[in-house]
């Protein structure tokens, strides 16, 4: 191959279809058409004499040839893409980017407050968007540019990923002001026979990094004693409220709605609600991006701690 000759360019169609698997998706994310595409990915196979993609049951598959030099060409068009952004100035008060961001329905409670208000003193030409991604999905998201970071129980072990530890977080059981446990003393903190004898409703959202929640109560033999699973976080309240079952959810959430609501939160048993962690991720490609940076000192200043 005459590496002269090549045009740059189907490099950037082989990183995509390497990362999606599909033509298709591949011109979608590159703004080609599929045609396009698959004229770029023949041109790409004949300067490089190889298949670079087969088709399985399963959907495409790399070659040992590009399997080599796939990852190579994405690592070096992400340093480039660094590089260059590095030489932009970024101006809060006067920029329009567009930031996209992937929080569960609880974290867009709890993060995008007060991150709207940030922005909206500091940068308020600037948008931001929440962007529904299923938690195997983030890894690819982030590579593609699709979304910028993300905030949740996130610990993505994919090349290119980068994680920062915000803070550690645990459970504990909230209901209304006047409910008390079905038997023994009412102290604060519940007994694992108190827990066992509650009546429970829970969050269990289709998309969501709070799946812990669940897991827990199988864990204790107590997934039976669930009455009511709300898709969302933000029906607890009303729920506990307005009728005699317990909840339980994070206490960043806890101390939330104690400021707002008539509502009790109750320490669970010890050994009974692991911590957790929660984390800011975003991929290496952004990492000296100056408008990237910014928000990511953004999310540091709000909720590091």
């Amino acid at each position: 191959m005459n590496f002269r000759q090549l045009d740059l360019n189907l490099l950037r169609v082989l990183a995509a279809i390497h990362r999606t698997g599909s033509v298709t998706a591949a011109g979608k994310a590159l703004s080609l058409s599929q045609s396009a595409t698959s004229s770029a990915l023949a041109r790409l196979r004949g300067h490089l004499k190889d298949e670079l993609f087969v088709r399985t049951p399963g959907g495409l598959k790399p070659t040992r040839v590009c399997e080599r030099i796939a990852p190579e060409v994405t690592d070096l068009l992400q340093r480039l893409e660094s590089t260059m952004n590095a030489q932009e100035a970024f101006d809060p008060v006067r920029s329009e980017v567009r930031w996209k961001t992937s929080l569960s329905d609880l974290g867009e409670m709890m993060f995008m407050p007060p991150l709207a208000v940030a922005l909206r003193e500091q940068a308020p030409h600037a948008r931001l968007s929440n962007v529904a991604v299923a938690a195997e999905d983030l890894a690819g998201a982030l590579e593609a540019r699709e979304i910028d970071f993300a905030i949740g129980i996130l610990n993505p072990r994919h090349r290119g990923i980068r994680a920062e530890l915000l803070f550690r977080e645990h459970y504990v059981a909230m209901s209304s002001g006047n409910w008390r446990p079905p038997s023994g003393r009412a102290n604060g903190r519940l007994t694992p026979d108190q827990l066992a004898r509650a009546s429970l409703v829970v969050a269990s959202p289709t998309a969501t990094f709070h799946g812990s929640v669940e897991k827990m109560l199988v864990r204790l033999n107590l997934s039976d004693r669930i009455v009511l699973r709300a898709r969302h976080f933000g029906a607890l309240p009303d729920l506990a409220l307005s009728t005699d079952l317990l909840t339980i959810v994070p206490q960043m959430y806890a101390d939330n709605l104690r400021q707002r609501h008539d509502m009790r939160v109750w320490e669970l048993p010890p050994d009974v609600s692991p911590d957790y962690e929660v984390r800011l991720v975003w991929h290496s490609s952004t990492a000296n991006d100056p408008a990237q940076v910014w928000i990511r000192e953004q999310v540091h200043r709000l909720f590091r701690r």
